[in-house]
């Protein structure tokens, strides 16, 4: 594959603003994804500047970072404001089953394996906006919790197919050589079963209330879970359900005012029987968390 000219991009699925104003964006390289699946360059980091609209950076993943099925959907950044140098990115792979961890300080990316990342085989059936399908998507959900004493954060993740959340500190995650020792396996932690039809793409977590919000593709809708309670169906709370505006949610967000952004899109009815030009497929959200979770178990 070529390597892709500076600041050029051609499919990022998401984006991460981090703690320095800067934007980072996984480019998959792939383009036409639902036709020949054409891979014009090889995935790539890509970081600008938001204060100045200038590129800083572009790395390219490594060749031991990939798989043959490999696919990224989505990037977030582990940095404080007052180490903007000392990032790093942790980049889920949905198809290979893997996380790819990025070390801006050292310009250097390694990949991370465990059993955790592989989707579900009993959740993979779903039924969204009438439309049934099976998918096995891997890691897909990342969000980060506060910084602990020690520097480091827990990182909770889940496959897409899949209704448990799982967890790991970024200390083993930040370590190449920790995080790709097969000794590390036990680091790894499974914090339990949300329930059923609780299949989840996107995750953030609020740092105030320590409430990790999740989206709910089966349910359309949007779920939330104090981390500090065990994680149950019966701890797990219901943000919102709309089964018109919430087909699908597929990513979610919480900005530095502590709004809960959520985008609805309606992807499989696209997918599996093309765009409805006559309904209104793409919708966004905004909640102030603190009311998001009013009446919920996510409430302290």
């Amino acid at each position: 594959m070529e390597q892709s000219e500076e600041g050029k991009l051609v499919s990022s699925f998401r984006v991460n603003v981090d703690a320095c104003d800067r934007l980072w964006v996984m480019d998959t390289g792939l383009a036409d994804i639902l036709g020949e699946g054409k891979q014009y360059f090889t995935p790539a980091i890509v970081i600008f500047d938001l204060k100045t609209d200038k590129l800083l950076k572009r790395y390219v993943l490594q060749s031991t970072d990939l798989k043959e099925d490999s696919f990224f959907a989505n990037i977030i950044i582990d940095v404080t404001p007052d180490k903007c140098d000392d990032a790093f990115a942790y980049i889920p792979d949905l198809g290979g089953y893997g996380v790819v961890v990025y070390s801006l300080a050292e310009n250097e990316s390694w990949r991370v394996k465990h059993n955790f990342f592989y989707f579900d085989p009993l959740n993979g059936d779903f039924n969204v906006g009438g439309v049934n399908f099976q998918w096995t998507d891997g890691v897909f959900g990342l969000a980060l919790g506060k910084l602990q004493q020690n520097g480091y954060r827990t990182l909770y993740f889940h496959p897409l197919a899949g209704i448990r959340e799982f967890s790991v500190s970024t200390e083993i995650l930040r370590n190449k050589t920790l995080a790709t020792d097969p000794s590390s396996y036990h680091a790894f932690k499974v914090e339990g079963n949300r329930g059923e039809k609780t299949q989840s793409s996107a995750s953030d977590l609020d740092e105030q209330t320590n409430v990790l919000f999740l989206t709910q593709l089966n349910k359309d809708g949007v779920a939330c879970w104090n981390v500090n309670k065990p994680l149950t169906p019966e701890n797990l709370g219901t943000v919102a359900r709309d089964s018109e505006g919430l087909i699908f949610t597929n990513d979610l967000k919480i900005d530095a005012e502590r709004n809960l952004w959520i985008l609805s899109d309606r992807m499989p009815t696209f997918l599996y029987r093309g765009l409805q030009r006559n309904e209104t497929n793409y919708r966004i959200f905004k909640v102030k968390v603190d009311d998001a979770i009013i009446g919920t178990p996510c409430v302290a």
